[in-house]
């Protein structure tokens, strides 16, 4: 078999450039077994001949060179020859064997069924980095050998050390997958551990970091009660991936639930975050929609700061997409957030979430959403099923790109037994002082046909007397007082025109007033105050309902 020809062949070696023009070629026969001497040149009589590759002693080269090379022939792959440096790594092959005997470490790294492939297509082939029993690791190139007229054709297999690469390689991985992990883990940590579940909505929400290969990112979410009955709801995404994005993720989630509970509206939280951003980084950005339930209003207020807009599916199935209003990311500044509503009734269910659940590479965003908003419309169920259909339905899996969290909330419609331990009283304070005594019959009344505790009624009317007495004190009309029960709490709050929130002071002795609101925090599990839309003020207390109730 020429050995010639197959020498070109090999990686790495390329023909010298030479002209063909106006030399002799001198046929030369030797008789030791090497190859014939093939083409010279000449170009002048004075210049000094130059061998050419093809006069070089093929085998005396093969036999030098650092790499593995191997020869096989025919439909068996026959061993040929085998180098120096094969013989070296695996031991003495011998001739003429076929290869699924002869050589067992390339069965054993799947390579037989390459060298079929090659002898059959004539057409390279590569396998990168292949670890042989060893322990080490080579790269396999197998190049096709043309036939002779008395010989089949064969295979020349040519395998590099890589080794050095393979466990850099590794290392690196193993590096990558150990940032991956603790950025994870950072990331989950932060996440709420346990939703908070408000008395009037149904909540289910889910985090998926993005796959092995896509480092984690700062999406986010939280459910936070603010009292009286209303309930905020929060979900952002930090632009940037890895443990930066986790921990500023982090800050803004814990400044979120410090805002909060100032009790401000939308825009106003999503303002100081603003601020909030830029200092933690400047060149750090995040998308975020802050949203507050009222039970009393049926409606969800809501500021969004760059995010993707809201999903509502009503009682009758539409779903309603809140697009407005919407303005810029955190940390760009410069910009005047705006709260907008939506209804959110008996019935409705509401989603947020992040881009990575609606956003491809090879699809419009607003085609993600509409995909979303569809399944969003024939999702029935508990708030946890919808959670896990939008998230299937969405294509989302383990392998996915992009981190994705979905938080989905439900105002149930409540009938039968039910609905009797949800109610609502209110009534409007007119006139002067005479409407104090007023409203403490109606408390009264209202808390008996309630069929509430002895105790617990007696709590609940003087709460409402001291909050009724306070705001005909410092407060103008309109005045409306309005008590509201659920399935856990017993909710008195009383609304005026003015907006000067109140606060507990310590009243001294001689003081005829500045009791109220300390009385009140003191029989009351909880109390708060805020402003409400349009200006004026809600004072608030709630009280605990025994497990009996």
């Amino acid at each position: 078999m020429n050995f010639t020809r197959w020498s070109a062949r090999l990686p790495g070696t390329q023909r010298r450039a030479a002209a063909r023009a106006e030399h002799t070629v001198s046929p030369d026969r030797r008789g030791d077994g090497s190859v014939p001497t093939a083409r010279g040149e000449q170009l002048t009589d004075d210049t000094p001949r130059v061998p050419v590759v093809d006069e070089l002693p093929v085998r005396d080269v093969l036999d030098r060179v650092p790499a593995l090379v191997a020869l096989v022939h025919g439909p068996d792959h026959r061993i040929a020859y085998v180098n120096d440096a094969y013989t070296a790594a695996f031991g003495e092959r011998p001739v003429g064997e076929p290869a699924r005997k002869g050589l067992p470490e390339l069965d054993e790294l799947g390579l037989l069924p390459l060298l079929d492939q090659v002898l059959r297509s004539s057409k390279s082939r590569t396998v990168k980095s292949r670890k042989t029993p060893g322990g080490r690791s080579y790269t396999f190139t197998c190049t096709p050998v043309d036939a002779s007229e008395d010989k089949d054709g064969g295979v020349l297999v040519f395998a590099v050390d890589v080794t050095d690469h393979a466990e850099a390689a590794e290392r690196l991985r193993a590096s990558e997958r150990g940032q991956r992990e603790t950025a994870v883990t950072l990331q989950r940590s932060l996440l709420p551990q346990e939703l908070e579940e408000p008395d009037d909505l149904r909540i289910a929400a889910t985090y998926q970091p993005g796959g092995t290969e896509a480092a984690v990112g700062g999406d986010w979410y939280d459910v936070i009660t603010l009292g009286g009955g209303r309930t905020a709801l929060v979900i952002g995404d930090v632009m940037g991936r890895g443990v930066r994005a986790a921990a500023v993720m982090g800050q803004l989630r814990t400044a979120v639930r410090a805002y909060a509970r100032l009790d401000l509206p939308p825009h106003e939280v999503l303002q100081l975050l603003d601020g909030l951003a830029a200092e933690i980084d400047a060149n750090q950005i995040a998308t975020c929609v802050y949203a507050v339930h009222d039970p009393n209003e049926g409606r969800l207020v809501y500021a969004s700061a760059g995010h993707l807009p809201i999903l509502v599916r009503d009682d009758s199935g539409i779903v309603l997409r809140a697009d407005e209003p919407t303005g810029p990311p955190l940390g760009t500044g410069g910009w005047m957030h705006a709260s907008g509503s939506v209804p959110l009734g008996p019935g409705s269910t509401a989603v947020l979430y992040t881009d990575g659940l609606v956003e491809r590479r090879d699809q419009d965003l607003d085609e993600g959403i509409a995909a979303l908003s569809r399944a969003l419309a024939g999702a029935t169920g508990t708030p946890q099923v919808v959670c896990d259909r939008l998230v299937r339905s969405a294509g989302v899996t383990a392998d996915h790109d992009d981190d994705v969290a979905v938080l989905v909330l439900q105002h149930p419609a409540r009938t039968g037994a039910d609905s009797d331990l949800f109610r609502n009283a209110a009534l409007e304070l007119l006139g002067g002082v005479e409407a104090a005594p007023r409203a403490r019959a109606f408390a009264s009344g209202v808390l008996t046909s309630w069929r509430f505790p002895t105790e617990l009624h007696d709590l609940g009317v003087l709460a409402a007397s001291e909050l009724v007495a306070n705001s005909l004190q410092h407060g103008t009309p309109p005045m409306r007082l309005r008590l509201r029960r659920t399935d856990r709490r017993l909710i008195v709050e009383v609304t005026d025109g003015d907006d000067h929130l109140p606060r507990r002071r310590r009243a001294e002795p001689a003081d005829e007033a500045g009791r109220g609101i300390a009385i009140v925090a003191t029989i009351a599990s909880s109390w708060g105050s805020r402003r409400t839309p349009g200006g004026g003020k809600a004072v608030w207390c709630e009280f605990a309902l025994p497990r009996t109730t």
